[in-house]
């Protein structure tokens, strides 16, 4: 299958990534269907022209939204306009074009908060902002374009994204994913936006999802001392690790094994031992994980998450229900394996009854990990 790029058009690249047949990330079938799930290609491909990694092949149906926001999430965009409106980009009186994710997390009341008033669709503002949405966007080069249209003049586009050098740094190959069409780097996107005269102003680095970014960008005539040091680092941390060598993004492929297997044989170990143990967060990224260890219902009984909208549901691919809350008080489970390490805090003060009782959060993407301790313990 000849491949083009969703950016650039440019047809040079290689396939960096392959977990097989998968379900849909999206698709949380009823306790009472049986299944089997439909399941789909999932692929990375890596362009070699521009550098944008980006899945392949996507015939799923986007689901409608069943996740609850994280508490890290909120906080962390707090954060940010807190970070660029001290940076001065933020023009009192000015306007703001968002274009969010389709999983939640809005900008505009914190934006509000600093005298900037929403526009209209299709019209142009101050400050036009993309946080975690574009890459829900088949056509990557349209995408860009359409944000970087709206922008006006003197203006700034901010763009938030999960760095793709996390995801090799991390190896967190299950960050790809059906329906997320990209994953940037800062040397992908200034490739993306030179076409329409955009470069890069400044950028700040969060800890969330183990490492996001947020870049400014203006105009190349609006953005006469170019970008600053902030831009330059990260450039020459992404040359380092090797965002566009396909050989680094390559070792993902290991990475889903390695972290699959020992997943698996951890949860052995533990039904082994007699001890209980249940999931927490019913996320996107823990269907292949799970799918690829083959864990069912026998390793792993349950799994907790906050979300109304997915209990009484099963994780796809698995016969495994995920359940209220209510069930870490109920079964007292000798560990916990946490599938999104950013809500640890959030869960350690929400249900202290389990470290009381004796119980452990474990983090599921340390478990088989060359990047993270094996013990997975958070404390």
């Amino acid at each position: 299958m000849e491949i083009a790029c969703r950016a650039c058009q440019g047809r040079s690249g290689d396939l960096v990534l392959d977990l097989g047949l998968q379900p849909a990330c999206d698709y949380f079938p009823g306790n009472d269907d049986p299944g089997p799930d439909p399941v789909y290609p999932l692929q990375m491909w890596l362009c070699a022209q521009c550098g944008l990694a980006q899945l392949v092949a996507d015939p799923t149906v986007p689901e409608e939204p069943k996740a609850t926001e994280p508490a890290a999430l909120v906080a962390q965009a707090a954060d940010a306009v807190r970070k660029v409106g001290t940076a001065g980009l933020l023009p009192g009186g000015g306007t703001v074009a968002e274009y969010g994710s389709p999983h939640g997390g809005s900008w505009l009341d914190l934006l509000a908060g600093q005298g900037l008033r929403p526009v209209h669709d299709h019209q142009s503002a101050d400050i036009v902002i993309d946080c975690f949405g574009m890459m829900h966007d088949v056509d990557q080069g349209a995408a860009i374009r359409e944000r970087t249209g709206r922008v006006a003049p003197g203006g700034t586009l901010l763009l938030q994204y999960h760095a793709l050098g996390t995801i090799i740094e991390q190896g967190q190959w299950n960050a790809l994913r059906h329906g997320h069409y990209a994953y940037y780097s800062a040397t992908a996107l200034a490739a993306m936006l030179a076409p329409s005269g955009f470069s890069f102003h400044t950028a700040w680095q969060f800890e969330l999802y183990g490492g996001t970014v947020l870049l400014a960008a203006r105009r190349d005539e609006d953005n006469a001392g170019g970008p600053d040091d902030s831009v330059r680092s990260l450039l020459a941390a992404e040359r380092s690790v090797g965002v566009t060598d396909a050989a680094v993004l390559g070792r993902l492929q290991q990475d889903s094994r390695d972290r699959a297997e020992g997943l698996r044989s951890w949860l052995i170990g533990e039904r082994d031992a007699g001890r209980i143990v249940l999931g927490y967060g019913a996320a996107s990224r823990a269907i292949a994980l799970l799918c690829r260890a083959e864990v069912g219902n026998v390793l792993l009984p349950a799994i907790v998450d906050a979300s109304p909208a997915k209990q009484g549901r099963r994780m796809p691919g698995t016969d495994i229900p995920i359940v209220s809350p209510g069930e870490l008080a109920k079964r007292r489970p000798d560990s916990v394996l946490l599938f999104l390490a950013d809500l640890r805090d959030e869960v350690r003060q929400a249900f202290p009854d389990v470290e009381a009782t004796g119980g452990h959060w474990i983090d599921a993407d340390a478990l088989g990990s060359s990047h993270a301790s094996t013990s997975g313990s958070l404390q």
